[in-house]
Formats: C-alpha cells, sequence, structure tokens
C-alpha cells in the first residue's frame, strides 16, 4: 500500500503517520444513556417548596392546620423543617405536576405572587431534575395580617 492510498482511506485499520486510532466504546453508545433515572416525589416537592419560599410576598406555604402540626413537629428534639410542606407533586418518566398551598402576605397583588411563585417553581425543578413540568396549581389558602401573630403555638414549660 503506498502512502497516497493509506491518506485516502483511513479507516482502512492502518495508521496514517500522526493520526491517533480511535478505538470503538464498549457497550455501544453515550454512557449517560445507559441505565434509568427515578426521581421521588419527594425529592421534587422539596424542590418545589423552597423554590416557592423563596418569593417575595409568600409568608409560608400550607393550611393552617398543617403549618400548626409543623410547627409542633418542628420542635420535637430531632425534628427539622419541613421543605415539602404545602407542595403535591406528581412525578411520572418525563414530566411531573404540582400543587402549591400558600399563605401570602398582606398587601400584595395574589395573581404575580401566584405567577412569581408559578415561574420560580418552574424554572427550578426543570433546571434541578430535568423533568418537564406541565402545571403548577396554586391555592392560597390565607392572608397574613400585619398585626397576626405567628401561628405556632407556644412551648410549653413544665
Amino acid at each position: 500500500m503506498t502512502e497516497r492510498n493509506r491518506t485516502q482511506t483511513p479507516d482502512d485499520g492502518v495508521d496514517t503517520p500522526g493520526q491517533v486510532r480511535k478505538t470503538p466504546r464498549r457497550g455501544g453508545g453515550d454512557p449517560a444513556g445507559r441505565g434509568r433515572t427515578t426521581i421521588a416525589d419527594g425529592v421534587v416537592e422539596k424542590i418545589a417548596g423552597l423554590a416557592a419560599r423563596d418569593v417575595v410576598g409568600v409568608h409560608a406555604m400550607g393550611s393552617g392546620i398543617s403549618r400548626t402540626f409543623g410547627a409542633v413537629r418542628d420542635r420535637v428534639p430531632g425534628g427539622s423543617k419541613s421543605a415539602a410542606r404545602g407542595v403535591k407533586a406528581e412525578v411520572g418518566e418525563v414530566q411531573t405536576a404540582l400543587d402549591l398551598e400558600i399563605v401570602v402576605d398582606y398587601g400584595v397583588a395574589i395573581a404575580d405572587v401566584a405567577g412569581d411563585v408559578r415561574e420560580n417553581v418552574i424554572a427550578a425543578v426543570e433546571r434541578m431534575t430535568g423533568l418537564e413540568v406541565v402545571e403548577v396549581n396554586i391555592a392560597v389558602s390565607d392572608v397574613k395580617l400585619p398585626e397576626e401573630e405567628e401561628d405556632e403555638p407556644e412551648p410549653r414549660i413544665q
């Protein structure tokens, strides 16, 4: 075989001078495509809950009863604040749908806050999980008035 032939047909199994031979990958295909990733509902709920709380005008997440029980649970030694309080997610293979229950601060435009929550939640969930968010339903369950005290019960000292 002449030098001219080797240069014209580099895929004939003969390396041309200065050429690095690529070996085929074993297993075939992209390594990222080998296997399946599943994301639990709770993971999506936590991401959405934290993203919703970041929006100005959102006072709390969840209904009054769930916040009261959550406050009690948070005070139990070893307990932790639930980032997913007020969020329900349905996660499929490639899509997710979310239901959020929020409490807004008095004086804010509820429609604007809901829109901002929706945008922030969709961006965070899609960026972190790769799932398509098909809907974010928002229920405003209460308005926090400036003179209201927190709904959290005071700790009992005995």
